[in-house]
């Protein structure tokens, strides 16, 4: 844990590894004990929310971890907040986005009018793992007409290379609290 300041120390201890879930050789960062710990949560959505730029109008999060941490951070910004759901969920005309996991394929939505055109938005997110589910988010955001200025994550899996692939696919503006 060296280099790590202290709310970043107490972040770590509070992800627990769990092996083999949801499949064999998988190891699921487990952010249950994170949430049920008042001041390891309270320091993640402070961390998040120093990460942004000036400016947000908007902070998005992905079902259903990234709705954990992304309300929290759009009230401390005095930003609204817009949920990205899977399909099904949100009544009327939406854009959608499918898009690989490590495992399999997803496809997430959001309301075709969840946003002004040219709104600062910010995306945040419990981990990036392959940057799939960011890059789909992404995607969305360009639908939508908004500016996406900023992606934090609560834990990144850098082994996996997701911010590469953000990089790649246009995602600039990208921070983790703790990069693994």
């Amino acid at each position: 844990m060296a280099g790590l300041n202290p709310d970043q120390q107490l972040i770590q201890r509070l992800i627990r590894d769990i092996p083999d879930f949801p499949r064999p050789g998988v190891i699921f960062k487990d952010i249950t004990p994170l949430l049920a710990d008042a001041q390891g949560y309270r320091a993640a959505i402070s961390a998040l929310a120093q990460t942004a730029p000036a400016g947000i109008d908007v902070v998005i999060g992905m079902e259903a971890r990234g709705f954990i941490f992304a309300g929290p951070v759009a009230l401390k910004l005095g930003a609204g907040f817009v949920p990205v759901r899977k399909p099904g969920k949100l009544p009327g005309n939406v854009y959608t986005e499918t898009f690989a996991l490590e495992y399999g394929q997803e496809t997430l939505a959001v309301h075709t009018d969840a946003v002004i055109p040219g709104a600062k938005v910010m995306v945040i997110d419990d981990v990036l793992a392959t940057g799939g589910t960011i890059g789909a988010t992404a995607q969305l955001v360009k639908k939508l007409g908004a500016q996406l200025v900023h992606v934090s994550v609560v834990i990144e899996l850098g082994f996996l290379n997701g911010r590469r692939y953000l990089e790649e696919h246009g995602v600039a503006g990208c921070s983790a609290i703790l990069t693994v």
